[in-house]
């Protein structure tokens, strides 16, 4: 661990702009606001840590070199750009069709919703494992953060630093948008938040299937 240490000078730069990228309210962060405020704490979370194993994937992949492999066989690639750019139009209208019920027939604060604890982390891994824009995002902090042939331990720690500060990040969204504050403001504005939802997941989908890789 003291060798993985006199790296910590190459590691801060791609740790401060990895946790700015975090932070920044994205189809992520959204998910899991979406999640805490309309289906509580308990499903945020879970949201969370999908998320997290998501990017924890896109991590180890480009560690072990297999992101090279990817950008060999463009096609993988190009798979997944589609598969995640659809997934989020799925969830772009998902969010439209919860906009125009009526708060009546809305499950607001319904702790008890049709999701299982499973089909919620798998939705939040699918959010991340399906943008390729992830396993570059990935690289570039590994590229960044090390020089070449740096030791097994730098590259383990970088990675460890920065998904548990991921995780803190994503559970202090699921914490703070699922207090009562959180869901009298939902209830108060719940068609333009998930208005607000639609276009964010549009809009990401959509550059996503329509970017180059």
């Amino acid at each position: 661990m003291s060798d993985a240490l006199t790296y910590l000078s190459y590691m801060w730069p791609a740790y401060v702009a990895y946790i700015i990228n975090v932070a920044t309210p994205g189809p992520a962060n959204f998910a899991i606001i979406g999640t805490s405020i309309s289906q509580g704490r308990h499903a945020g979370l879970i949201m969370a840590l999908g998320i997290a194993c998501g990017s924890f994937t896109w991590a180890c992949a480009a560690a072990l070199g297999l992101a090279a492999l990817l950008r060999s066989y463009a096609i993988g690639l190009e798979i997944l750009k589609v598969l995640g750019g659809l997934y989020l139009i799925y969830l772009a209208w998902k969010a439209y069709k919860s906009a125009r019920l009526p708060d009546s027939k809305a499950a607001i604060g319904n702790l008890s919703t049709n999701y299982t604890a499973r089909q919620l982390w798998l939705r939040g891994y699918a959010i991340h494992v399906t943008n390729p824009k992830a396993i570059f995002a990935w690289l570039a902090i590994i590229s960044l953060g090390l020089p070449e042939n740096a030791p097994t331990a730098a590259i383990l720690l970088i990675i460890g630093v920065c998904i548990s500060s991921s995780l803190m990040i994503f559970i202090g969204y699921a914490m703070v948008f699922s207090t009562p504050h959180a869901l009298r403001g939902y209830k108060a504005a719940r068609r333009w938040i998930e208005g607000t939802m639609a276009i964010v997941y549009s809009a990401a989908g959509l550059k996503l299937l329509t970017s180059r890789i």
